[in-house]
Formats: structure tokens, C-alpha cells, sequence
């Protein structure tokens, strides 16, 4: 099983291109379901998950090519030969259940498994289920599998989210494009990557407004047509990456960045004495004094502090001057990387859904194990910051968020490196 091996080796200094977003791309890949017609995709990330969700997508009927060195991706699917969403593929990425409703609205019959994925909480696929039901679906658990039928079709309807939930807010925005009558989604998710998407439906002819904000309403049209889309700049990764200079001191800029896709991360940034730029190509970002100052951190729904960079961000502040208090308020077991970063020196107390990090003078490397996804690249961004040597080992995590990690990270001079086992 592949490692990487993380020295310590001062500040980074240079450019990273940050690539189109995952979790845009997997939500933009089904809606090739809703049309006969060809959509392609520019600015794809080239990542594990990608290629799970291209295998899913194929073993329904859809024609998958991946053109210049998978940056584009052209899907077409003339007609879904079979409906049935196996558990073999669809465990492997939780991203899966977004074939649901598209295949319902345009066949009217989805059989879907339940998911799998990173193992950082429950999160359940009920109000996916109650959102296609509001719009007249038919469904029933059986064997771990979602069976469902709109024998008349769908029908628009009001639907009002009991809390917020991006992944059911793009599904459900998908079989509403087909509905007949109009949708209104109440308490919906503002993501970009919600954006993203009402765009590139809005392309193939789907009748959307008021994406970006928490109530969308849809015209249900009766079909849809191709189009070609760019996936938005993956905002998580630009995250990630604005953090590594901010943890080893130096200068970067990221290409591609823009700072209203992560207002509410810039301003912690900034809180704690990281300079932020914006810039013609992106975001420089800019760590230049002896130390970090501690910040408190809640992760938020959209426009507020991510989740996904919760990790990431406790990475951080483990060198911090001071004490910061982190709240996950998103998902529960997200905290699974502080063990890990405690063998790495880090004075961490969790309770609950609260982290308390005591800042400490240096890190020292250590062999860390990877949790899942964000887990993984928190461990590499702690390794830069160590002194001696991090190996963190099950990676395979890594490569279903992160392309080129090692490529990237190096070329601003960091001493990273993959070792195959």
C-alpha cells in the first residue's frame, strides 16, 4: 500500500494550479442521465472518484470518454439500458445516490444501493428520499437498496429542507428539471457547486433561478438537450493549498483561486496573520512572521467555514500561539485525525464535537495513518511543518480528492514524496 513520505524543509515559495472541483464534477457527471443528447465537461479533476463515478455511470448506458489527459470528460447517454446502480460500485463513493433522481425523472424507475464513502459520520440519504417523494416518487427500501418508480411521472412541488444538505439539494434539483410544473426548494444549499450545476442545467435547457440563495425554484421543462460546461475551480483543494504556505511560512500563489469561494475561510486566515492577496491568475497567499496567531473556528453550510477544510485548518493551528477551539457542526466522528496529529507532538483535546488546540512550538514527524480524504492531506500539511520525517500510509484516501499532490507541493519546494508499496 502506498505511503508519503513528508520532510520538513522551510518555506514554500511558487505557483499551484488548482484543478476543477470533485465534488462539482460528480454532481455535474449524472446530469448526462437527463438528456439523449452528448455533455461534455472541461476542467475535470483527475481523481480515483472521478473514475468510480465514470464506472457507475457506464454500467448504466452512458459512453464514457476521457480526452486530453481526462481534463474533458464526454458522456452520452442515447438511452439508460439499466437501471440498477450496483452496491459494488456505488460503495465506493457516497456521490453515487446523485443517479437517483435523474434517472427517475427521465425513465421513471431508479434501483440505487446505498452508499458508502469516507467513514466521517451517518450521513444519511433521507432527505434525498423525502425530496423525490414530495415530487410524487414511489419508494422502498429493500436488501439495502433505494427502489423507486414514478409511474406518472414526476410532479413539481414545494419541498422545504429540514436542515441543509448540498447532496440532496442537487439531486433533487436534477429530477425537478423534468417534473412537470414547478419546484420550489426552501432552505436549499447555496454551494457553489450548487451554482455550478444550475448552470450547466440551465445550458441543456432547464428552466432554474434563484441557485445561490436558499429558495430554487424550477420550471419543469419536458427535455433537455447537450451542452458543454466548465467544472468550477474546487474550492476545497484551494483550501488546502492556501495552507500550506500559511503552515510553513514562504509565498504562494494559486492559480485559478478566487476569494468569494472561500470568503469565510480567507477571513480566519487573515485573523491568524496570513496574508491573502487577490491577484490577475488567482490568490497569493503569504506567511511571513514568526508564528501563527490561535483563532476559533465552526464549520458552517456555505457561505460559512467549510467542513471539508476543518482538518486541514486543525493542522494549522497545532503551531499556533495560543489556544483555538474548532466546532464540527456538520458531521459527527470528524475528528479522527487529532490522534494522529497528537503522535505528531500536537496538544489536542476532543470532546464531542469540540477540539480544543494548544498550540506548540514545532511539530515533530512521525508514521500517521490516513482516516479519510481531508484527514489524509491535513497529516501531509503537519509533515511540512515537522521536523524529521512523516510517513503517512493509506493514501488511497488522498487520490480520491487531490491530483498530483506530490508534483504540486515539490515544485514550491517541498522535499514530499510518494513510495509505492
Amino acid at each position: 500500500m502506498d505511503s508519503i513520505l513528508v520532510r520538513g524543509n522551510g518555506p514554500l515559495k511558487g505557483q499551484i494550479p488548482i484543478a476543477g472541483a470533485k465534488n462539482a464534477c460528480l454532481t455535474l457527471m449524472p446530469a448526462t442521465l437527463l438528456t439523449d443528447e452528448p455533455l461534455t465537461l472541461t476542467n475535470a479533476p483527475r481523481l480515483s472518484d472521478i473514475k468510480t463515478m465514470s464506472e457507475l455511470l457506464a454500467s448504466l448506458g452512458t459512453e464514457v470518454a476521457s480526452l486530453q489527459d481526462g481534463q474533458v470528460l464526454a458522456l452520452g447517454t442515447k438511452e439508460i439500458s439499466n437501471h440498477t446502480a450496483d452496491y459494488d460500485i456505488v460503495r465506493k463513493m457516497r456521490a453515487s445516490i446523485l443517479v437517483l433522481g435523474p434517472m427517475l425523472a427521465r425513465d421513471g424507475e431508479a434501483v440505487v444501493s446505498l452508499p458508502g464513502g469516507c467513514a466521517i459520520g451517518a450521513r444519511p440519504v433521507d432527505l434525498h428520499l423525502k425530496g423525490l417523494e414530495a415530487l410524487g416518487a414511489v419508494l422502498e427500501l429493500k436488501d439495502g437498496y433505494v427502489h423507486a418508480t414514478a409511474p406518472g411521472g414526476l410532479k413539481g412541488a414545494q419541498f422545504e429542507f429540514p436542515f441543509v444538505s448540498v447532496g440532496a439539494t442537487e439531486n433533487i434539483l436534477m429530477a425537478a428539471t423534468l417534473a412537470k410544473g414547478t419546484t420550489v426548494l426552501k432552505n436549499a444549499a447555496r454551494e457553489p457547486e450548487i451554482v455550478d450545476l444550475a448552470e450547466c442545467l440551465r445550458k441543456m435547457g432547464a428552466e432554474i433561478g434563484g441557485e445561490g440563495t436558499s429558495t430554487i425554484t424550477i420550471q419543469g421543462v419536458e427535455q433537455l438537450h447537450g451542452a458543454t460546461h466548465p467544472v468550477v475551480t474546487d474550492r476545497i483543494e484551494l483550501g488546502t493549498y492556501m495552507l500550506a504556505p500559511a503552515i510553513t511560512g514562504g509565498e504562494v500563489e494559486l492559480l485559478g483561486g478566487r476569494r468569494s469561494l472561500l470568503g469565510a475561510f480567507c477571513n480566519k486566515l487573515e485573523a491568524a496573520g496570513v496574508e491573502v492577496e487577490e491577484t490577475s491568475a488567482g490568490l497569493k497567499v503569504a506567511q511571513k512572521n514568526s508564528r501563527i496567531r490561535a483563532v476559533d473556528v465552526v464549520t458552517e453550510p456555505y457561505p460559512g467555514f467549510p467542513t471539508d477544510l476543518q482538518a486541514q485548518m486543525m493542522a494549522l493551528l497545532c503551531t499556533a500561539d495560543g489556544t483555538s477551539v474548532l466546532e464540527e457542526t456538520i458531521f459527527e466522528n470528524r475528528f479522527m485525525h487529532a490522534p494522529e496529529l497528537m503522535r505528531m507532538g500536537a496538544d489536542i483535546d476532543v470532546h464531542g464535537g469540540t477540539a480544543t488546540v494548544t498550540g506548540v512550538d514545532r511539530l515533530k514527524g512521525a508514521p500517521v495513518m490516513a482516516t479519510d480524504l481531508r484527514a489524509s492531506v491535513s497529516l501531509i500539511l503537519a509533515g511540512l511543518a515537522a521536523e524529521g520525517e512523516t510517513v503517512v500510509s493509506r493514501v488511497y484516501h488522498l487520490d480520491r480528492g487531490y491530483e498530483h499532490v506530490v508534483g504540486k507541493l515539490s515544485a514550491c519546494g517541498a522535499s514530499i514524496e510518494r513510495i509505492r508499496g
